[in-house]
């Protein structure tokens, strides 16, 4: 599906506790930058994702639900990879490098069912036999949107991918959409999001209409993973990142609210020459689309309808 021989993605989730895991492994390590836009993040090792920082490679990427405790994922992933020898290898034993963040999901199935080490280390079991299942699966298990208007009007929301190319150059990106705001169209018009007796709460572009009332800080997040074949240093990766968040700004209305805790990894996984800006572009348009996917790939779960329940 990706069309990197070094990049794998699996998925494990808790279909009764409602959550799940996204592990992303780069064989070989790769470069990698963030960006956080959103008020509310949880993460881990992102720190040394910042351009000024020394590390120049990770091996891979744990995407996750459970808020902050489903942050022990990573300490599976950890172990998976060290025991296959993936890591920064120092003179006592290897140390892998997986910057992590969380989406928040305790709002529904059960707040005690959150991925734990064993489930970051199945997911990355997974990974490497590439077995990846977008919508209601790994880190989009618990995803919904449209909470600006209260949790009993949400959405099921899920994971989604998007691929572009152009000269020569492929952009791939993993889209974990658990929004405080609505998913919208190209006219502004809603995708998924609010809904109350069978529409939509809030059909219109206007942003002003859509104030959040009952949103518990934290409770939300757009988690994002955007890898191309084009060498990049750390400090473009960077600007990609930044870039990428125009996607969110483009689909989920209001985006970057102080409920969510919006996070773009960016990846370099090639070595073809292409401009900075060319790059950006192709991934603004690849996130725009896996945002769109991971709604309309969802499945109904805990109640919440899906963008398939409204197209049947």
């Amino acid at each position: 599906m990706f069309g990197f021989d070094t990049l794998h993605v699996g998925t494990t989730e808790d279909l009764e506790g409602i959550t799940g895991c996204t592990a992303i492994i780069f064989e070989g390590g790769a470069r990698a930058s963030a960006d956080v836009r959103g008020a509310s993040p949880g993460t881990r090792e992102l720190a040394l994702l910042a351009p000024d920082k020394q590390m120049d490679r990770i091996d891979g990427i744990m995407l996750t639900g459970g808020s902050a405790y489903g942050l022990a994922a990573a300490t599976g992933a950890m172990r998976f990879l060290s025991e296959h020898g993936m890591g920064y290898k120092t003179p006592w034993r290897v140390v892998p490098i997986v910057p992590s963040a969380v989406i928040f999901d305790l709002n529904i199935g059960s707040p005690d069912g959150f991925p734990d080490d064993q489930m970051g280390y199945l997911a990355c079991a997974a990974a490497m036999k590439d077995e990846f299942r977008k919508g209601s699966h790994g880190a989009g298990t618990g995803a919904t949107v449209g909470k600006w208007a209260g949790i009993e009007n949400a959405m099921k929301s899920g994971q989604g991918v998007g691929i572009v190319e152009a000269e020569g150059i492929r952009v791939v990106a993993l889209a974990v959409t658990n929004a405080v705001g609505d998913v919208i169209d190209d006219s502004g018009h809603v995708l998924a999001g609010a809904i109350a007796g069978g529409k939509f709460v809030a059909d219109t572009p206007r942003e002003s209409e859509r104030i959040p009332k009952r949103v518990l800080p934290g409770a939300n997040t757009t988690l994002v993973a955007v890898v191309s074949n084009v060498d990049l240093t750390k400090i473009e990766l960077n600007r990609v990142a930044q870039r990428s968040h125009d996607a969110l700004a483009k689909r989920i209305m209001p985006v970057h609210t102080s409920y969510d805790g919006d996070t773009v990894f960016a990846v370099s996984a090639g070595n073809v020459n292409a401009p900075l800006d060319l790059v950006a572009s192709l991934a603004v348009d690849a996130v725009s689309d896996a945002i769109i996917d991971a709604v309309k790939s969802a499945q109904s779960l805990g109640g919440f309808p899906s963008y398939s329940d409204l197209h049947k």
